[in-house]
């Protein structure tokens, strides 16, 4: 599925979208590079599952974790560059919540078997291309779900 999405609210609508229909167990890798919005989705989508805090990068600690209707694993795992440690990635990926994470490809070799990835280009100041792909019977039914859902912006 690919969208242009044109504006935050745009965003904030996709992210809210996919944070409706999220389960404990689901893993969401948002690729992009630096400044594409990576960090404004993880925000919007913590929001849309009730999160009350304030949702910043965990790019110095890796993980962080927050209470919503279910609890919310934000990493960001962009400083695990050629590390081969395993931070106990399974206690987030197979317990009662939702985990996103952005720069996924630095822990490839720790990631689940089934996952939806959400990549993220930067057209313009106020445009993006979002290209979501699924990897999993649950995740290609999730894909069709939204894909049903969000003809277009």
């Amino acid at each position: 599925m690919k969208l242009i999405i044109n504006s935050l609210e745009e965003m904030n609508i996709f992210a809210a979208r996919l944070a409706k229909r999220a389960v404990p167990n689901d893993v969401y890798l948002l690729k992009g590079d630096l400044g594409a919005g990576k960090t404004t989705f993880s925000q919007f989508f913590g929001k849309a599952l009730g999160v009350a805090k304030t949702i910043s990068s965990p790019t110095f600690t890796i993980i962080k974790s927050y209470d919503g209707r279910m609890p919310f694993n934000h990493m960001d795992c962009y400083r695990l560059e050629n590390s081969d440690e395993d931070l106990g990635f399974d206690d987030y990926f197979y317990g009662d919540g939702v985990t996103l994470i952005e720069w996924p490809q630095m822990i490839e070799e720790f990631l689940p078997p089934g996952y939806l990835t959400i990549t993220i280009e930067r057209i313009s100041d106020d445009s993006r291309q979002v290209t979501v792909t699924a990897e999993g019977v649950h995740y290609n039914k999730l894909l069709e779900a939204l894909n049903d859902e969000v003809t277009s912006y």
